[in-house]
């Protein structure tokens, strides 16, 4: 427009001159301000740790993201790709033969693997009715630990429910069929059972408080009698067909116990007769039971250790210790498992004559060699290299590496039985939790390491030294030595029922038991022990996870002697019952019950698709194992021992039994 005009706009530092229009139409130069530069900030650590947690994050959620909003057949296209096709799970290729439900089953769980909730709390515990205080995702285990410990743990006197406490077990399938989620126990083989036409009025789930003593769960619960029921109601509404018994673990030992009681007069037992098994029971498939106990038991219950505990202790002592975060870890997991009974039953059975003594034991040959054997190559003589150096596999705890391999005439023992407890550690009245250990004193405690050596039946001698209250328990519900005469009526008190070397089995010729676990892996089976510095609130013994045989192939390693098994139960304890001590009409099967070894030859898993593994051997992965799945399918449709091909040997067991002197 016309009234618009040019104007001057003077000039400023840092400044460039350029036009712009005024209000009277003119074109006028004016200079505006560069822009500074501004000055970066220096890239520091805790922006490339945020930057980077950003990145993984994002990542995550973008996979989470696709993930869910994939086809579901997409994990399996991807699988086949990388393996090539998947053979069909045991429950579909035996429903493609034929196999249907046929008996029903009762599952068994072992120790630790039953789900625990809250029924009755102290105050602490506010807001956990009827949540799980065992197994789920063990929240309250890192909200509240202590607290939890406190719920979890037993009188340490009755080995009953302490005062304002009421934990008791989940009921139901629900109960064991994952451990926590994504870690299944039962689920596998319940859902294999699934596909041949199996549901919940034929499957049981015999759920018991794995933390009590087993004729405790009777006088608590009356789990007993809710077995005996549940298995007669199943008979009497499947046509009169007997039921197939799968117990895992300790199960085996709960169900021995069961048996004998169900058949002895109330009010100790059950009531339903000498032939109560007979008429109820086709098969008992015992899968890794620990028949003659575990040395990680002892372990256990001397010092809170096992191989992997002990090895986490070494890599990491002021964590599991009190020297810098004093949490006293240990010492509050030895308080609580001090006081669960069942733990008890699994120490050794049998004494120096099953088990070795200071200068021998059933499997000294055995070669913990890296490079696994083949069957064929080895004719059932699996882990025998020819000149293989002998461990003295009988020595359950040796104090210091040389001891563990010196003959016992050349180590001096003082006896510590007769040693008087005194001395004791300074300033315990400052310590969080409350061990046994305090009670012994540095006198006794030096007593204990000074003996040197202990074999299976010196262990009970030193446990009810160094834990009397505890084996006060366990010694009234619980034996460990083997019958002279099985018509004595001692053996009719119900501490004896579950240990197979001092009970008859049930009058059953027409039933089977069968021994399924696996072998292959390196399982705990004696250890070499150190002192630990006397101060407060210290567990005095530590397994010396420095003691090593010095060769990739030595059987000791991290202070562990190894041997066959399935990484906690031994072949020993596993198969030694079936293959001798029941094998036939012995005295401890009058009846001549058929005995059948069913060993599964570990294979890890061999891609991270696999998961778990179904080849797997280890103790419970075994569970989803499916060549023993396929087994006990099999079984429980109506096949015999004989059917299945009737033993199936990888180990040495039956050479090992053999060399037991054992009276049949």
């Amino acid at each position: 427009m016309s009234y618009l005009r040019r104007r001057k706009v003077p000039k400023t530092q840092n400044s460039e001159p350029h036009e712009i229009v005024t209000e009277n139409g003119d074109n006028e130069k004016k200079k505006t301000p560069k822009p500074k530069l501004k000055e970066h900030k220096r890239w520091s650590c805790v922006d490339s740790c945020c930057w980077f947690i950003g990145c993984i994050c994002s990542i995550w959620w973008f996979l989470l993201f696709m993930y869910n909003a994939m086809p579901a057949s997409f994990p399996q296209y991807v699988t086949e790709a990388i393996t090539g096709p998947l053979t069909d799970p045991p429950g579909v290729k035996l429903r493609k033969e034929g196999l249907t439900v046929n008996h029903p089953v009762v599952f068994v769980p072992g120790i630790v693997t039953g789900g625990l909730e809250l029924w009755e709390g102290r105050q602490c515990a506010e807001g956990l009715f009827r949540k799980k205080l065992w197994g789920g995702t063990f929240g309250e285990l890192y909200k509240r630990p202590l607290c939890w410990v406190e719920h979890m743990s037993l009188d340490n006197e009755t080995g009953l429910d302490r005062s304002g406490i009421r934990v008791r077990p989940v009921s139901g399938l629900v109960a064991a069929d994952y451990f926590a989620p994504g870690y299944f126990i039962w689920a596998v083989l319940m859902a294999n059972l699934a596909r041949i036409g199996y549901e919940e009025k034929t499957m049981y789930m015999a759920a018991y408080d794995w933390r009590l003593s087993f004729q405790n769960t009777e006088v608590r619960d009356q789990t007993l009698s809710r077995i005996k029921s549940n298995i007669e109601l199943m008979v009497a509404t499947n046509g009169g067909k007997k039921v197939v018994v799968i117990p895992h673990s300790m199960g085996a030992l709960y169900f021995l116990h069961f048996m004998k009681w169900v058949e002895t007069p109330a009010p100790i037992g059950g009531g339903g007769g000498s032939d109560w098994c007979a008429k109820h029971i086709k098969a008992i498939l015992n899968i890794g039971a620990p028949f003659l106990g575990v040395p990680k038991a002892v372990a256990g219950l001397f010092s809170i250790e096992a191989k992997d505990i002990a090895m986490a202790r070494a890599f990491a002592p002021g964590f599991l210790d009190k020297d810098v975060f004093g949490l006293q870890t240990l010492q509050h997991m030895m308080r609580m498992t001090r006081t669960w009974d069942s733990t008890m039953s699994m120490i050794p059975k049998g004494g120096d004559t099953v088990w070795g003594g200071l200068d021998w034991s059933p499997e000294a040959d055995f070669a913990c060699s890296t490079k696994k054997l083949k069957m064929n190559d080895t004719n059932n003589d699996k882990g025998c290299l020819g000149s293989v150096k002998r461990v003295n596999y009988g020595r359950i705890i040796s104090f210091g590496k040389d001891v563990a391999g010196r003959h016992s005439s050349e180590i001096e023992r003082l006896d510590f039985r007769g040693a008087i407890k005194g001395n004791n550690l300074p300033n315990t009245t400052k310590c969080d939790v409350w061990t046994e250990y305090h009670e012994m004193g540095v006198e006794g405690i030096k007593a204990v390491a000074d003996y040197k050596v202990y074999t299976s039946e010196l262990v009970l001698d030193l446990l009810r030294y160094v834990a009397p209250k505890l084996m006060a328990r366990g010694d009234a519900h619980f034996s460990y030595g083997i019958a002279d005469n099985l018509d004595d009526t001692k053996y009719e008190h119900y501490k004896y029922w579950s240990n197979p070397l001092e009970t008859k089995l049930p009058n059953a010729p027409d039933m089977e038991i069968y021994s399924m676990y696996g072998v292959g892996i390196p399982t705990e089976r004696a250890y070499v022990y150190k002192l630990t510095p006397t101060a407060e609130c210290y567990i005095p013994f530590q397994i010396d996870t420095s003691a090593d045989g010095g060769s990739e192939d030595s059987c000791l390693k991290g202070g562990v002697f190894s041997v066959d098994g399935d990484e906690t139960v031994p072949v020993l304890s596993a198969g030694f019952m079936c293959a001798k001590g029941w094998r036939g009409k012995t005295r401890f099967n009058p009846s001549g019950i058929r005995t059948y070894i069913r060993e599964y030859d570990h294979a890890p898993p061999a891609n991270l698709l696999e998961g778990r593994g179904t080849q797997s051997g280890a103790h419970v992965d075994i569970l989803g194992n499916f060549a023993l799945i396929e087994d006990i399918i099999r079984v429980a449709a109506g096949a015999t021992g004989e059917d299945l091909g009737g033993d199936r040997v990888y180990s040495n067991i039956l050479k090992w039994s053999e060399r037991i002197n054992l009276q049949l």
